[in-house]
């Protein structure tokens, strides 16, 4: 196809079609559409925030079912997987299936939104809820083999000074061999993983799934989501081949992904898939 050519309505796939070529009952925790419609179950959300912190929470309210973060025009927003709040605590829970190596920036740009949009919403900065921010990852991304690494604010001149700011970033590792948390967030980490399980809460979620898998509605709603994820890109390609004409392939392509992440229309996390795409994709473009 011509980059210049756009498809017609008849060409454009639907939802259905997309089935074709995916399996919805294979699809499991480790997707985030999947992980986002589980957790709005709020037994299984809160139980796996009490086994994540090893505290108990008394309860959690959902501000909305799909929370979006947009503070302002020129801001890129962000989606969160799971933004719940609890004993005047805020969580946002995200499952990550592939190193994108930004989640550290992203966890940080994470955090200082949902403290935006508190504010924007009249709260003062003195009264900021404390914070979690937390990635439950497929992989290991900072390669110490521990299922769990907690970062906090700390003075470097003395490690014992904590500054008290409220923010926390949790990246769990589902790949992690030390015996370095507790049975139960072991248990579910081995499931994010792949393996099966015995415990009574991984029975839980992975019964979930199944339930999840079961509704009609969800399923349509994951390959209509599918569709526009893939008309983006298509859209992108086509501005990135064009410019890849001009200024080189490479180059085409880096700008073509950063210009669709400053217009909102990628996420950081789903231009960085995009691109490991391109390189299988590009040759029928050509």
């Amino acid at each position: 196809m011509n980059p210049n050519e756009k498809m017609s309505a008849e060409e454009k796939e639907n939802p259905d079609e997309i089935m074709n070529r995916i399996n919805w009952d294979e699809i499991g925790i480790t997707d985030d559409f999947m992980f986002g419609k589980v957790m709005q179950n709020p037994k299984l959300c809160k139980k796996l925030l009490e086994t994540i912190l090893g505290i108990e929470i008394e309860k959690i309210e959902y501000p909305e079912k799909q929370t979006a973060i947009d503070l302002a025009k020129e801001a890129k927003g962000i989606r969160l997987d799971v933004y719940v709040a609890g004993n005047d605590v805020v969580y946002n829970i995200e499952m990550q299936a592939r190193n994108t190596h930004e989640l550290p920036k992203r966890a940080r740009y994470y955090s200082g939104l949902i403290d935006m949009n508190l504010i924007d919403k009249g709260v003062n900065y003195k009264k900021l809820n404390q914070s979690f921010v937390i990635f439950i990852c497929t992989f290991d991304l900072f390669g110490e083999s521990r299922h769990r690494y907690t970062f906090e604010n700390l003075c470097r001149e003395d490690k014992e000074l904590p500054l008290g700011d409220g923010a926390a970033k949790i990246f769990l590792n589902a790949k992690g061999t030390m015996d370095d948390v507790s049975p139960e967030l072991k248990a579910f980490l081995d499931y994010v993983a792949g393996q099966k399980s015995d415990d009574g809460f991984v029975n839980e979620v992975d019964n979930e799934v199944k339930r999840v898998r079961e509704n009609k509605e969800w399923r349509r709603d994951y390959m209509t989501l599918l569709m526009r994820d893939q008309e983006k890109f298509e859209q992108g390609l086509e501005q990135g081949l064009e410019q890849g004409l001009e200024q080189g392939l490479e180059q085409g392509k880096r700008e073509m992904v950063i210009q669709l992440i400053r217009d909102g229309v990628l996420t950081v996390r789903e231009g960085a898939d995009r691109l490991q795409m391109i390189e299988a994709d590009i040759e029928k473009y050509l």
